[in-house]
């Protein structure tokens, strides 16, 4: 049953696409996320819905869609170099049979976010987008949600959708992209038009975002609880009353530190104590690793290339017997261990010229975020209004993310290139509205000078 509504809604919004192929661009971003095949039981999972989709937004785009104000970019450039790149480095992987698996999402990933700003040409759709990224997410995250409130959560222990810990619905994933979200759903209460302000979707924003705060909880994953730090930190730049804010954030934090079930205090102690938790232990010592493998292969090895590691580490045992705890050092060696860091993911995997393409790209958006962000900053007209705060909704969003990738090795998530792609599109947006601006204000100054010189010639 649950196989034949998921084929019903994409069916019927194929169908739909015949008259507005923009919505097959929708489908598809909503497929990826949500991966519904993954989801069903039987039909669904035999049929290739994601390809399906990917088909039809890139034909539609090319044979039925509009292309007025399409361009091409530099991150969109950086985007492209970076697929180039990648696919090199697969074709001379140090383990080519896991490269290919890896580069299979990858290209799409990269190939779709290249495409996704050619779509984005009004305002509709840059908000659609936006929309449909956060109502995927929150299909997700409100179940999360609910199972961490009724008591189902636990490192490794909560359930999704699907039983695979992978791509979005990978724990410290999710926690991610569900704190990198926030500014984003705070910013539709106020300007959005899909959906217009009104206390329900104020009171939906309120509900979403205590669903988002307890993903980091459900999962206890410790990433989640660094970027609700890093979100509070970046709300303070907008925030007029911020010893409210500082104030309210603490008292918050008290009230549900009661509430909080013991293993997650243990899990994110080792957030002061490193050493001490092995999964933080092996994070640096495959840092190191790293840093000697690209001495080596400065150009990277491909897709994977941290299977290949072998190190030794020092790691503390402790022993508890009746009152007396004892600690001993045991040295604890290792292989085959992931980069846990998508700065190290990069370079261990693309090299230095990889690494190097990856933060300029991120670099970039978050610098146009700021440009945008200050140049459309006070617009009254409710036409731009929106614009200032959507820019500072993505920056906070991509920052939150990169923080979030200093510890996962989520460098070509796709969720974070979509949102690359909303960047691009919205600064694509602005600049056709400042050059549209300047093309009347020369047509007026124009007519006026005209207008000047026969005034001139009549008194004459």
């Amino acid at each position: 049953m649950l196989d034949l509504v998921f084929l019903a809604f994409i069916f019927y919004v194929l169908l739909l696409g015949l008259k507005r192929p923009f919505l097959w661009v929708l489908l598809y971003v909503y497929i990826d996320i949500l991966a519904p095949q993954r989801i069903g039981y039987s039909l669904i999972a035999t049929l290739p819905v994601s390809l399906i989709a990917f088909a039809a937004a890139f034909g539609g785009w090319l044979l039925l869609d509009r292309k007025e104000g399409a361009r091409f970019t530099m991150r969109q450039g950086l985007m492209l170099a970076l697929l180039a790149y990648c696919w090199w480095t697969t074709g001379n992987a140090d383990f080519p049979v896991e490269a290919a698996t890896k580069w299979d999402w990858v290209w799409k990933a990269l190939l779709f976010a290249i495409f996704l700003p050619f779509t984005l040409t009004t305002r509709a759709r840059i908000e659609a987008l936006a929309l449909i990224l956060v109502l995927a997410i929150a299909t997700i995250v409100i179940g999360t949600g609910m199972k961490t409130v009724l008591g189902g959560g636990g490192y490794e222990n909560l359930k999704y959708f699907v039983n695979d810990n992978s791509g979005v619905y990978e724990s410290s994933t999710l926690a991610t992209v569900a704190i990198g979200l926030i500014p984003l759903i705070w910013w539709f209460t106020r300007h959005g038009t899909v959906f217009r302000p009104h206390w329900l979707v104020t009171g939906f924003a309120v509900a979403l975002t205590f669903a988002c705060l307890m993903v980091p909880i459900g999962t206890e994953a410790r990433t989640g609880l660094l970027c609700i730090a890093a979100l509070g930190v970046l709300l303070l730049r907008y925030t007029k009353q911020r010893l409210l804010f500082i104030a309210a954030a603490g008292a918050l934090g008290l009230i549900a530190l009661p509430f909080l079930p013991q293993s997650y205090y243990d899990r994110m102690a080792t957030l002061a104590a490193p050493g001490g938790d092995e999964s933080a232990s092996t994070r640096v010592a495959v840092w190191e690793w790293t840093l000697g493998y690209v001495a080596e292969k400065p150009f990277g090895g491909g897709f994977d290339a941290y299977r290949s590691n072998r190190f030794a580490y020092v790691l503390p045992v402790k022993q508890v017997n009746g009152n007396t705890t004892t600690v001993e050092y045991r040295e604890v060696v290792d292989e085959g261990r992931a980069f846990h860091s998508s700065i190290f993911e990069l370079l261990g995997e693309q090299g230095w010229p990889g690494l190097m393409i990856w933060l300029a790209l991120h670099g970039l958006g978050l610098w146009q975020m700021e440009r945008i962000y200050r140049r459309w900053k006070g617009a009254a007209a409710e036409q731009e209004a929106w614009i200032a705060p959507f820019a500072a909704a993505l920056q906070m969003g991509a920052l939150v993310y990169l923080v979030g990738a200093l510890f996962q090795g989520i460098g070509y998530q796709p969720v974070m290139l979509m949102l690359a792609g909303l960047q691009i599109g919205l600064a694509s947006y602005c600049v056709r509205i400042d050059s549209a601006r300047a093309g009347h204000e020369r047509s007026v100054q124009r007519r006026a000078a005209i207008d000047s010189k026969l005034s001139g010639a009549v008194a004459a």
